[in-house]
């Protein structure tokens, strides 16, 4: 999948985790995972906004684009 979701590159800079991320977002640690292991299909605009609020980061910053 050409692109990467960078949600652990984040939570580290952060120190945050997993869990705090999951609550703070309002997904399940289990669909954190989903992203984060890059098996998610799509992404909501409401969820990439929930990550970037609680990230104080760009949608950019979360996602990259790579070629195959």
């Amino acid at each position: 999948m050409p692109i990467v979701v960078r949600i652990d590159v984040e939570l580290a800079k952060r120190k945050m985790s997993v869990g705090e991320f999951a609550e703070r977002v309002g997904l399940t640690p289990a669909n954190v995972a989903v992203l984060k292991n890059g098996r998610a299909k799509a992404v909501r605009f409401s969820t990439l906004e929930a990550m970037c609020r609680v990230l104080e980061c760009q949608p950019g910053d979360l996602l990259e684009w790579v070629e195959d």
